[in-house]
């Protein structure tokens, strides 16, 4: 998997002056455009669009310094369709416009070309067995919250402790299946993944029985799911486990994420300190025949 993906950066590179197609980024890497742009925010930390943008704009940089052409032959040639839109993506990455950065010789901020190579530990197992589930639906209050990747998510903080004990209690009563119990559940992702891109979380129990009054319910078809188990400090081992999950598992056995909520059952201590956790994430075969 990880040749592959370098075998897509390299076509990256090869086309910065050019559209990049994700659909072809994805078919060089042998995976889905879905698993593609997943994989890629795990590793790299920046969405795949935006190592995108940032590569074109550092050879750009590098072109406005050298004067050889005006600026709007570099916005054209590096896929702007105006120079009002490349001086925003330029100011954005750089900290200063084109014209300034040209006239004062300014100094240019740089995103270095991104290979990606599996470092072997193999100090741990990480634990996880594959399951088969039929449909099933996800019942429980619902918000929309932003995509936070390290430490707490306060509104997420926010929205639980806003729900009724009673209501929790009445909804633990319809859980049937596994996961058992209380769930955290992640669904309608931006594909990008970026930080403070937003999510709709569910604070229920999977079930097949009916949503109660007032409670959002979430169908989820039948499919194969992966699942992972670790242990530690709040809430830095269930981040952790996100993060080897994509960094270690996938890029080691035949499988890729595929659309659908993402589950997490979470068990605190009682001081809130330490965390069981294991996640749930929609899978599917990786095969040779399907891009």
């Amino acid at each position: 998997m990880l040749e592959r993906l370098n075998q897509a950066m390299e076509h990256v590179e090869r086309h910065l002056d050019q559209p990049v197609d994700v659909a072809e980024l994805a078919r060089i890497a042998g995976t889905s455009e879905y698993h593609l742009r997943r994989m890629f925010s795990a590793l790299a930390g920046l969405p795949l669009s935006e190592y995108v943008r940032r590569r074109r704009l550092t050879p750009a940089g590098a072109e406005v310094l050298a004067a050889r052409e005006t600026l709007l032959e570099i916005a054209v040639r590096y896929g702007y369709g105006s120079g009002e839109a490349f001086a925003r993506a330029f100011r954005a990455m750089h900290g200063v416009g084109p014209g300034e950065a040209r006239r004062t010789g300014a100094a240019l901020s740089s995103q270095p070309r991104m290979a990606f190579r599996l470092i072997v530990e193999g100090s741990t197992t990480m634990r996880h067995r594959i399951k088969e589930k039929p449909a099933f639906t996800v019942v429980g209050p619902k918000a929309r919250v932003p995509l936070v990747h390290l430490g707490p998510n306060q509104a997420i903080t926010d929205f639980v402790r806003g729900i009724d004990p009673g209501t929790l209690k009445r909804l633990e009563e319809l859980s049937d299946q596994e996961p058992q119990g209380i769930v955290a559940v992640c669904d309608d992702l931006d594909p990008s993944r970026a930080e403070a891109t937003e999510l709709d979380y569910y604070h229920g129990v999977i079930t097949n029985a009916a949503a109660p009054e007032g409670a959002s319910a979430l169908s989820v078809p039948a499919g194969t799911w992966a699942v992972f188990t670790a242990s530690g400090a709040a809430p830095q081992a269930v981040q952790e486990l996100w993060r080897d999950v994509y960094t270690q598992w996938f890029p080691s056995n035949p499988y890729r994420g595929r659309p659908g909520p993402e589950i997490a059952r979470i068990r605190l201590s009682a001081d809130g300190t330490e965390a069981d956790a294991e996640l749930w994430l929609p899978v599917e075969e990786e095969r040779a025949d399907r891009p």
